[in-house]
């Protein structure tokens, strides 16, 4: 999921790490994996996603920033599940509409 955020930090435009990332590892012969999740949130929809996926079952691993002197203020979250891919993929989806940007 590419977003806009238009985030400086320190005053310089950045783009770096703004995308999400998702990992499933260790699959086994029931078809569940791994599952693990980063995503880039404007503060103030942290809140909001966090809720969903606590919602959906998921486990919210860590939250914090990556930078220091970003305009506006970013967190990443990281989140992770044991179960098929497939429904991970779908509950993350779901919780993706809170995000506007």
């Amino acid at each position: 999921m590419d977003r806009h955020l238009h985030v400086t930090i320190q005053g310089r435009p950045s783009r770096g790490e703004l995308k999400a990332g998702f990992s499933f590892e260790a699959l086994d012969t029931e078809g569940h994996a791994l599952n693990l999740g980063e995503v880039v949130l404007l503060e103030e929809k942290v809140p909001t996603f966090s809720k969903l996926l606590i919602q959906k079952g998921l486990i919210i691993s860590a939250l914090h920033n990556h930078w220091l002197f970003t305009k506006p203020d970013i967190m990443y979250i990281h989140f992770q599940s044991v179960e098929p891919p497939l429904s991970f993929a779908h509950k993350v989806a779901e919780a993706f509409t809170v995000l506007k940007k």
